[in-house]
């Protein structure tokens, strides 16, 4: 069998997530969620919030939460900048709990002071995480 990996990079601003190679990489693009398979065509993305799936050279899937970013797809190399990323054994669902309670009282409170955009997002961040977390 022909060798179908590709090299993918997960880049935060505070660590390198993941390096090696992979069968596929399946990522929340904004405008819909799309997979990257061996001699996939260039490309460009945003990324939303939601989570990343990875099949590595082994066959073995690992499951990621991020907050967003972009992905570059290129000669067989896919590098994804995120804001966060993390595995799902990473999760702390307690805190993240903590986060999806907080966002929802905030939101209900209905404050002036609360900023309601970054309050709905921070809400979406949480339960992202917690059903990322879910698949531990």
């Amino acid at each position: 069998m022909a060798d179908k990996t590709f090299n993918l990079e997960i880049v935060t601003p505070r660590k390198i997530a993941y390096s090696g190679s992979v069968l596929s990489f399946s990522a929340p693009g904004v405008v819909g969620g799309f997979q990257v398979l061996y001699n996939h065509a260039p490309l460009l993305s945003n990324i939303a919030i939601g989570e990343v799936k990875i099949v590595d050279a082994q066959e073995k899937e690992s499951h990621y939460a991020t907050s967003g970013g972009f992905v570059e797809v290129h000669d067989n190399k896919v590098i994804m900048l995120a804001e966060t990323v993390e595995r799902t054994d990473e999760i702390d669902t307690s805190r993240a709990q903590e986060a999806r309670e907080r966002a929802q009282r905030r939101i209900s409170e209905k404050k002036v002071e609360t900023d309601m955009d970054r309050a709905k997002v921070a809400l979406q961040r949480a339960i992202n995480r917690l059903k990322v977390a879910g698949r531990n």
